[in-house]
C-alpha cells in the first residue's frame, strides 16, 4: 500500500507547519484520531474534513455523519487522491470554522517499522483548539543578552522619580 506525505499548515501563519506520511489506506476518522492526538485537541467536539480541488475549491465534506459525500470512517487517503482531491481543510473548530489545511506533497517511501500515521516535520506551536486565532508567541520573544549591565534605562533617560527642572 502506498504511503502518501502531506504538508499541514494554518491559513494565515507562516510559523506553523507539520509534514505527515500516512498509508493511503487510513480512513479520514483514523487520520482525525491522530491528528486529535497530535494536536492536543480535545475529543469531544464536532470536527469536518473538506476535500480540496487542485485549486483550492472544496469539492466535497467528510463528517463524522454522511453528510452526502461519505462519513469520516468510510473514505480513505487512497479514495481522495482518486478522486483528484490533494488537499483537505481539517476544521477544528466549526463555529469560527479554524482549520488545518493539509495539501498533497507526493509519495513516501514506507519504513517497515514505522506506524502510519506519522509526524515527519515540525515548526511552530501547536493551535489552540478554542482560541480566536493562531497565536505563536514563541516567535516574539527576543533572547536575552547577559552582558553583565543590568541598567534598563538609556543613557538619555532619566530614572524614573528624577525630572528635569
Amino acid at each position: 500500500m502506498a504511503v502518501y506525505r502531506y504538508k499541514a499548515s494554518i491559513p494565515g501563519s507562516k510559523v506553523f507547519m507539520r509534514e505527515y506520511e500516512i498509508k493511503g489506506g487510513t480512513s479520514l476518522y483514523d487520520l482525525h484520531e491522530y491528528l486529535l492526538n497530535d494536536m492536543g485537541f480535545s475529543p469531544d467536539q464536532m470536527v469536518l474534513f473538506r476535500g480540496l480541488d487542485a485549486s483550492d475549491k472544496v469539492r466535497s465534506e467528510y463528517g463524522l455523519f454522511d453528510m452526502g459525500d461519505g462519513s469520516m470512517d468510510e473514505v480513505c487517503i487512497e479514495d481522495l487522491i482518486a478522486k483528484k482531491e490533494n488537499g483537505l481543510l481539517y476544521v477544528f473548530d466549526l463555529h469560527k470554522d479554524r482549520c488545518i489545511k493539509l495539501l498533497f506533497d507526493g509519495e513516501a517511501v514506507e519504513s517497515p517499522r514505522a506506524s502510519y500515521p506519522r509526524l515527519v516535520a515540525e515548526k511552530g506551536r501547536n493551535p489552540d483548539q478554542f482560541a480566536k486565532g493562531y497565536d505563536d508567541f514563541d516567535q516574539f520573544i527576543e533572547p536575552v543578552d547577559d552582558g553583565g549591565d543590568d541598567s534598563s534605562v538609556e543613557e538619555d533617560e532619566l530614572p524614573e522619580g528624577e525630572e528635569y527642572i
